[in-house]
Formats: structure tokens, C-alpha cells, sequence
């Protein structure tokens, strides 16, 4: 047997991520399938608000009820990415003044926002709770189908506990990269490499 060479580790580059143990791996999965299916709905909005439009143009007479409809999924919709979003590193950040900072500054500032995510997704998981309540104590209905507005909030409220999840993940790999190690969830990866 030969020794141990740590310059033979050096020249044999990074070491690959490990893989993210079976709990990671199926949040993931979920969430990103949540998304997805987000992207789904939100094209059959489209298609819908397209195929209403053609109707009015050439028969005179859109769909019943598109835009109420449309007005009621697409709230849905947006919450549905927000988990994704959190999960890949994929909302809005301002990359002009992070380029200049160390993997450890970055990965504090993960962190930062992560747990802000965290307290932010629980405050709404409460106040939604509270709110779809109302909602069904007090049936509001939309005018045309008459579909209560209470049926936005449970959908909303799984994608706030799944906003809440994937903060938690982000912490915990903001606080794998300050200790040096390697993050269970690669950031957005839908970029390419420059």
C-alpha cells in the first residue's frame, strides 16, 4: 500500500458534491414537480385567454368567465414557483454587488436571506390559514361560475409550507458552504457556464 498523497487530491480537482441523503432528494423532487405543474396550468391559463380572444375576434363572443378565472389561478400559480425559486437560488438578487465576495460572505448572506425566507413563509402560512377561514365562514363566490374564493387558499398555503421546506434547505447548505463542504442543492441549475 502507498501512502496517503494530498497533492495527488490537489491535482485530482474539487471533490464532487455528496449525494443529498433520500429526505433532500424527494423535497426536491417535489418541489420542483410542484413548479412544474405551476408552468402546466399556467400555459393552459394562456391557452385559454388565446382561445377566448379568437372567439371574441371571429365569433363575437369570448369564453364565459375567462378573465375571473384567469384572475383566480394565476395567484395560485405564482406561489407555486416561489418554492423552486427559493431552492435553486433563483430569486432576485443583484449579482453586481455579490461578484466581488468570497464563497464564505456569499454563503452568509444565503444564510441571511434564508432564514428571512423561513420567518417570511411562516408568517404567511398563518395569516393564509387565517384568511381562507374567513373565507369559509363568509362564502364570497366569483360572479359568473360561482367557484368560492376560499378554493385559491389551500393550494397557496402548500406552496408556502413548500416555500418554508426549501428555506430550511437553503439554510442548512448556506451553512454547509461556510464549514467548507459541498451543497446538498445545486443553485439554478438552469444556467450554463460562462
Amino acid at each position: 500500500m502507498s501512502a496517503h498523497d494530498p497533492q495527488m487530491d490537489a491535482a485530482a480537482g474539487p471533490r464532487p458534491a455528496p449525494p443529498a441523503p433520500r429526505a433532500l432528494r424527494v423535497v426536491a423532487a417535489v418541489i420542483t414537480f410542484w413548479a412544474v405543474l405551476g408552468g402546466l396550468v399556467a400555459s393552459a391559463l394562456a391557452v385559454m385567454t388565446a382561445l377566448s380572444a379568437l372567439s371574441n375576434l371571429f365569433l363575437g363572443v369570448p369564453f364565459p368567465a375567462d378573465y375571473e378565472l384567469m384572475k383566480h389561478v394565476i395567484a395560485v400559480v405564482i406561489f407555486m414557483f416561489l418554492p423552486y425559486c427559493q431552492m435553486v437560488g433563483a430569486n432576485v438578487t443583484v449579482d453586481i454587488f455579490t461578484e466581488g465576495m468570497s464563497a464564505g460572505k456569499k454563503a452568509a448572506m444565503s444564510i441571511f436571506f434564508s432564514l428571512f425566507a423561513l420567518a417570511f413563509s411562516a408568517l404567511l402560512v398563518r395569516q393564509m390559514w387565517l384568511g381562507m377561514g374567513s373565507y369559509m365562514r363568509y362564502v364570497e363566490t366569483t360572479p359568473v361560475l360561482k367557484l368560492p374564493l376560499w378554493t385559491a387558499f389551500p393550494p397557496i398555503l402548500l406552496s408556502l409550507a413548500l416555500l418554508f421546506i426549501a428555506a430550511l434547505v437553503t439554510t442548512i447548505d448556506g451553512v454547509r458552504v461556510m464549514r467548507g463542504r459541498p451543497q446538498f442543492i445545486e443553485p439554478n441549475p438552469l444556467e450554463t457556464a460562462e
